[in-house]
């Protein structure tokens, strides 16, 4: 909880996105952008970060926290957005990016290990705005 806490603290403080998605009275999800890396060279990246509770999967709510994520990180100016995907057998998550404009740029084979198995990572990303096609 306190690393919940932590985060949260940190992109609000930031005055970057965070957002909580409710399914009637229930929360369904929440999803953030926080700094893609902290060097000043990638300060026009974002990296985001969605979690939806698992009975509440398949029901669009991870495409409606990522579409808005998209939108205000754009109006807020940011260039890049990029998704690292903890499992390439996170097919929801990959294709809720791909359907959100998002490209498979890379994998990382078995960087992760849970859940009694080791995973990949999955690097997606999709310009914001102008993207590379202008100086900030």
């Amino acid at each position: 909880m306190e690393e919940l806490e932590r985060r949260y603290r940190d992109v609000i403080g930031r005055g970057l996105p965070y957002l909580v998605a409710e399914y009637g009275i229930d929360i369904a999800g929440y999803g953030y952008c926080a700094p893609y890396r902290a060097r000043s060279a990638y300060r026009y990246a974002l990296e985001d970060s969605i979690y939806i509770r698992q009975d509440m999967t398949g029901r669009g709510v991870g495409k409606r926290l990522l579409e808005e994520l998209v939108r205000q990180s754009e109006a807020l100016g940011y260039r890049q957005l990029v998704a690292v995907i903890g499992d390439s057998a996170n097919t929801a998550s990959i294709g809720v990016h791909a359907a959100c404009g998002f490209l498979r740029v890379g994998t990382l084979r078995s960087v992760g290990f849970k859940f009694g198995r080791w995973v990949d990572s999955v690097f997606m990303q999709r310009p914001l705005g102008p993207g590379d096609g202008a100086k900030p």
